[in-house]
């Protein structure tokens, strides 16, 4: 295949309708909005969730719960994803997005217990539960809260 030989997968580009360009074009004049009403207007139509003035369905329906919007969420790490380091590392939130275990650190890294941990490692991190604290230290390891 040579350069001048390429061109886009079938269906995968659509002409676009140049509207309100002259009747030749088909969509000339109205440009397809029919005549006057609001829907002709520039700017024209209803909000989204609108119906006509009858109650909203978000409004009809019942409202339950809580959204706490000062809510933290923390990065998750298991105690068995730490056990790909080598002994006497020290693992911090910086080491574990540049490994790809974390993708965001968000408000903080929290390492739970779950699974089994068999080196010794330094971890710091923002939180941890209870179960990992008492693992990383069985395993000869130490833990730091930042």
């Amino acid at each position: 295949m040579k350069l001048h030989e390429l061109q886009p997968s079938e269906g995968s580009r659509r002409v676009s309708k140049r509207i309100g360009r002259g009747h030749a074009t088909g969509q000339g004049k109205t440009a397809g909005k029919g005549h006057k009403g609001q829907n002709a207007r520039s700017g024209g139509g209803v909000r989204l969730g609108f119906e006509g003035g009858q109650t909203p369905l978000f409004r009809r329906i019942p409202k339950r719960g809580f959204t706490n919007i000062n809510r933290k969420e923390y990065a998750i790490v298991n105690l068995e994803t730490l056990n790909c380091f080598e002994d006497g590392t020290e693992v911090t939130p910086a080491l574990l997005i540049e490994t790809g275990i974390v993708k965001k650190e968000l408000n903080g890294v929290k390492i739970l217990g779950n699974g089994t941990i068999n080196k010794k490692l330094t971890v710091s991190a923002h939180k941890f539960s209870q179960s990992a604290k008492e693992a990383i230290e069985a395993a000869g390891g130490k833990i730091e809260v930042i």
